[in-house]
């Protein structure tokens, strides 16, 4: 039997649940509206390199976790289980490699993109081509923002005299985030994104209690109990088959990474946030301070998504609920009315539509000012010329949004929009990331390389994507290991080793013509803990492959090992190395935990 849920958001705020919301929504409209005192180029676009870690962290969350997120992540669960939780636990390893390789090198240039670093590093071709393609990834990413903030809005409306319809709601989105970024830039994007990084967190923490607490659950020992049971649904294992055809391990583990790479070490909007910290350590600390936050999402999250395929199946007799769905669904049904704890989630949900956006439309005007206005047209341009221009580009941008968004996809999609969105950013990145690994890791790495990669990656990524599917997949010797069809971060991994080949072909051919050594960026990473903890885990598997032992034995011993030689014994009093120890710790746990 399928239930039909009748829920809006009046009939969900009554008594308490409606003052908290209130309360929630006054304080970020009232962090949007103050004005900012400095309107610098400095101030508007970089918030004055000001920002404490605990601001940087914050405003990570904010960019990383927007509703797109929160909503796919549990509708994955939900779809296909608890593999997808590799999104964010392997984020844990680039996050550590953003904070004692790049934040040292980025900020040492002072530069306000990563267009200007890029420039510096090789040549205008490669600044250039790194500003297209940021661009394009923003309005992609902005797109997809506007299309499942306006669905889920219009869910959160539905049956009350203000219910948006699919048009109307990316229009009110789009307008509002463009009005915060417009009037106050960057410094009340980040006010905004310290009170929306909170309520996310404790709306996630919130309905995730909520869902593993409900009693046909109990827990999420007893979560993973019915998993196993004759009942279970095998989906709290974080290990799909290689021809998996969204979620294979072989891909999380080499085209995944690849793609972390691209979020948290060259990506413009995520990596503003570190550029703009008031000294390197509050940098490094805002990042893996984000990076715990993140931890909230496969525990709370994507379980929850896990444990509503129980609860829609067994209690409520659900069947057809759609996975961008299914969040707004269990809200109605696990979470107490009238103690508050709606108003919370329904706020921090509203916080989520924006979060993402703001930082985007910052990130949009800044490389719109910097690297297109002042580079290409008015090099001299004052401060005030550059925020002009980069509230003028905000505007656009919106407008290109909400006509993509209107016009590319539809508000009754059944589809996992979060994978979606992934495969289709995919194909630009695996060059970006070859050129800034290389430009920051290899002294000889030549500036005519960069170029060269960037632009090879997205017709690499056809090509090998046309040659397997159409020669390859149809072979049972392929198709039995890897699929019919060649999943996208399988693809990604390929294409990056291919970008990493012709930088490292072309560097050495014009070595060898007698070019000079372009100067590489020093920074404090201690390789010898990298090969150690390699070392350590490597035996364990040795011992797992035996089987002496089961991974879950061994997790917790795997855990307080790394731990170990992670830690700088040095100097114990680094903060930096001590919580990125441990988050790396928790990470190892949790991959051997869940086999």
């Amino acid at each position: 039997m399928h239930m039909v849920v009748p829920f809006h958001m009046i009939g969900l705020l009554t008594g308490m649940d409606s003052i908290v919301f209130i309360a929630c929504v006054g304080a970020l409209i009232f962090s949007g509206i103050r004005r900012s005192a400095k309107r610098s180029a400095s101030g508007y676009f970089m918030a004055d390199r000001q920002l404490p870690w605990w601001s940087v962290a914050c405003s990570i969350y904010g960019t990383n976790v927007s509703l797109s997120q929160i909503i796919g992540m549990l509708g994955i669960g939900y779809s296909i289980g608890f593999a997808q939780s590799h999104y964010e636990l392997l984020a844990i390893p680039m996050i550590l490699l953003l904070c004692h390789v790049f934040i040292p090198a980025y900020r040492k240039k002072q530069a306000f993109t990563l267009s200007e670093f890029l420039g510096d590093r090789y040549n205008e071709t490669a600044r250039f081509l790194y500003t297209i393609i940021i661009i394009s990834v923003i309005i992609i990413l902005l797109v997809g923002g506007l299309y499942i903030g306006s669905r889920q809005l219009g869910l959160l409306l539905s049956g009350t005299f203000f219910q948006p319809g699919y048009f109307q709601g990316i229009v009110l989105i789009a307008c509002i985030a463009c009005l915060l970024v417009f009037y106050g830039g960057m410094h009340a994007v980040v006010r905004a994104e310290n009170i929306i990084t909170v309520l996310m967190v404790l709306a996630v923490i919130t309905v995730g209690v909520c869902t593993l607490m409900q009693p046909e659950i109990g827990g999420f020992s007893g979560l993973l109990e019915l998993d196993a049971s004759a009942r279970g649904m095998n989906k709290m294992k974080l290990y799909l088959p290689s021809d998996h055809p969204d979620l294979p391990w072989t891909g999380v583990f080499s085209g995944l990474l690849v793609l972390h790479g691209f979020f948290w070490t060259t990506n413009q909007f995520e990596v503003q946030r570190v550029l703009a910290a008031r000294s390197d350590r509050d940098a490094q600390l805002g990042a893996i301070a984000a990076g715990f936050l993140k931890l909230t999402i496969p525990f709370f999250s994507i379980s929850a998504g896990v444990a509503a395929a129980y609860l829609f199946k067994y209690k409520y007799g659900m069947t057809d609920v759609k996975p961008d769905d299914a969040f707004v669904y269990l809200m109605e049904q696990v979470v107490p009315k009238g103690y508050g704890l709606m108003g919370l989630i329904l706020a921090g949900f509203l916080g989520a539509i924006f979060s993402s956006i703001y930082s985007m439309l910052n990130s949009l005007s800044t490389i719109t000012a910097i690297d297109v206005y002042k580079r290409y047209v008015d090099a001299n341009a004052s401060d005030t010329r550059l925020v002009a221009i980069g509230k003028i580009s905000v505007v656009i941008a919106c407008l290109i949004g909400v006509s993509l968004a209107w016009w590319s996809f539809s508000p009754t999609s059944e589809g996992n929009f979060f994978l979606t969105l992934s495969k289709n950013t995919s194909y630009l990145k695996p060059g970006i990331v070859s050129a800034f690994f290389l430009g920051v890791l290899w002294k000889r790495t030549h500036p005519l390389s960069a170029g060269i990669a960037i632009l090879a990656a997205p017709v690499l990524s056809v090509v090998i994507e046309l040659v397997y599917d159409h020669l390859l997949g149809p072979l049972p010797q392929w198709r039995e290991v890897l699929g019919e069809q060649l999943n996208f971060m399988h693809r990604v991994f390929v294409v990056f080793l291919c970008c990493v080949l012709i930088q490292v072909v072309v560097s050495m051919v014009m070595k060898r013509k007698g070019d000079a050594e372009h100067d590489s960026f020093d920074a404090p990473v201690k390789m010898n803990r990298t090969i150690y903890y390699i070392v350590i885990n490597a035996l364990f598997l040795m011992v797992i492959s035996t089987g002496s032992a089961t991974a879950p034995q061994l997790s917790v011993m795997a855990a307080v090992f790394s731990l170990l030689v992670l830690i700088d014994y040095k100097n114990l009093r680094n903060a930096v190395f001590f919580w990125g120890a441990l988050l790396m710790a928790i990470m190892t746990w949790a991959l051997y935990y869940f086999v």
